[in-house]
């Protein structure tokens, strides 16, 4: 595997684990797809640090669990902004 994909991995997964941060939020932070940011931690990361991928696991599982509520506020908000105007 390529330095600069080992380094890549790495920092998403220290990204994710100090700001509890979604795949997608980290995507957009680093400016790789959403793919990306999943192969490099679900597949690239176990290789290269599977200590660092537990713990990124464990953050993506709760952000995960809880996606249902985000997208219910998300939701909420919308049609809160849409009845003011």
């Amino acid at each position: 595997m390529k330095e600069y994909i080992e380094h890549r991995a790495i920092e998403i997964a220290n990204y994710i684990v100090e700001n509890g941060a979604t795949v997608r939020q980290t995507a957009k932070e680093f400016g790789v797809s959403k793919s990306t940011v999943h192969m490099d931690i679900t597949k690239r990361l176990k290789n290269i640090n599977p200590e660092l991928a537990l713990r990124t696991r464990q953050v993506l599982d709760v952000n995960k669990s809880e996606r249902h509520i985000r997208g219910g506020m998300a939701t909420k908000e919308k049609y809160l902004h849409q009845n003011n105007n």
